[in-house]
């Protein structure tokens, strides 16, 4: 009996393997883990179909409830991310012997900041950050 549900558990976990590559996002993700641990512990718990299929669901909500929050998280960061990357914006400052010097200035509220900390109400022009950032 014991070789049985060994190998019931064995064919339950490969196919969840096989099936876990085609999950988009960490809540179908979440869900099919869920979903296949729920089942096991069910089984072991239980011994029966009801008890399986009991675990499956509250395994599998449990999953996709935690996978969704962690997809929500990473969104949340890719958008942190995006928009500190929009508010940098460079100005190339051709030097006397012809390379450029890239200055990043960070939007700031209705005006910009250069790297030593100077506020310009405007995007300044290579002519105004020259001086102090050219050579």
């Amino acid at each position: 009996m014991k070789g049985k549900m060994f190998i019931g558990v064995m064919v339950v976990l490969i196919s969840g393997m096989l099936v876990f590559g085609g999950c988009e996002s960490g809540g179908q993700t979440g869900a099919l883990l869920g979903s296949l641990a729920g089942a096991g512990i069910g089984q072991i718990a239980g011994g029966d179909t009801k008890s399986t299929l009991i675990g499956a669901a509250v395994g599998g909500t449990t999953g996709y409830i935690i996978g969704t929050e962690q997809d929500k998280r990473q969104a949340r960061a890719e958008v942190g991310r995006l928009r500190q990357e929009m508010s940098i914006v460079p100005v190339n400052i051709r030097n006397s012997n012809d390379s450029i010097s890239q200055v990043l200035m960070k939007k700031d509220g209705i005006g910009y900041r250069g790297p030593n900390g100077e506020f310009y109400d405007h995007l300044p022009t290579e002519a105004e950050l020259k001086p102090i950032y050219g050579f």
